[in-house]
């Protein structure tokens, strides 16, 4: 609360608008140490040879697994794919039994097809995205 221009009241006290300055610059003050701190140690820990051998070996093991995960991820939904592929190919069967017979239209047997045909070329372009990936060896 101020009671001029010049000074402030305080809990207990009054003090000089100047005090309550430099109370606040001094908090900015402190998180701009700490900035300024934690530079410093991020830039000394890049010079530590063991710290840097660490972090590589950190990166080079997770660049390893996510591509294990991706491969295994891949290798997957492929299979996946092709298993609802061939539910689609034994809908085709039954519905085409069902065309011969007479019993339903080819808009059915072509949906089944297209069905079939869709999530086969899913689960096959997923191997072979795997084959491309995986290191030659």
């Amino acid at each position: 609360m101020l009671l001029g221009p010049v000074l402030a009241r305080k809990r207990s006290g009054i003090l000089a608008l100047r005090a309550v300055k430099i109370e606040i610059v001094s908090k900015v003050s402190a998180l701009r140490k700490l900035g300024v701190v934690a530079r410093v140690a991020r830039d000394q820990a890049g010079r530590s040879r063991t710290l840097s051998a660490i972090l590589s070996a950190i990166r080079t093991t997770l660049r390893s697994f996510t591509h294990a995960a991706h491969q295994l991820w891949l290798e997957v939904t492929g299979t996946l794919f092709l298993a609802i592929a061939a539910f689609g190919a034994v809908a085709f069967v039954r519905e085409y039994m069902k065309y011969e017979a007479g019993r339903t239209t080819g808009g059915r047997v072509a949906v089944a097809v297209a069905f079939t045909i869709t999530f086969a070329w899913f689960g096959l372009t997923s191997f072979w995205k795997v084959r491309r990936k995986s290191p030659r060896s």
